[in-house]
């Protein structure tokens, strides 16, 4: 005998959830199958949590130097503390709208229809 954990899974779903899901995904792929525009009018969206970095170019870097004296040396980029997140929208073109999300404000329903 030797133990083993429980898989996880997202949600348990009683039997008639099941049904209905299998109901409603038949139901699509046939809707797609009558009309294979459908798909093709399908906004979807996305977010991303996007952190600050202050750059900067090899020009900037560069410094005048005599040539014994040792090279200059720079230090790898690292994530600020300064982090927004930002939501995207887009279809099957490309991005249709992007937007940042203010510091503190909640991404719901609200939002989104002042951002649409």
């Amino acid at each position: 005998m030797h133990r083993i954990a429980a898989k996880f899974v997202p949600r348990v779903l009683t039997q008639d959830q099941k049904d209905s899901r299998v109901k409603i995904c038949q139901e699509l792929k046939e809707t797609v199958t009558s009309d294979p525009t459908l798909l093709l009018n399908v906004n979807t969206g996305d977010e991303s949590i996007v952190y600050a970095y202050d750059p900067k170019t090899k020009l900037q870097t560069s410094q005048w130097k005599i040539p014994v004296s040792p090279r200059p040396k720079k230090a790898r980029m690292q994530k600020k503390k300064l982090k927004t997140m930002l939501i995207y929208f887009f279809d099957q073109e490309g991005i249709v709208n992007r937007e940042f999300v203010p510091p503190g404000m909640t991404v719901n329903v609200e939002f989104y229809c002042e951002v649409l």
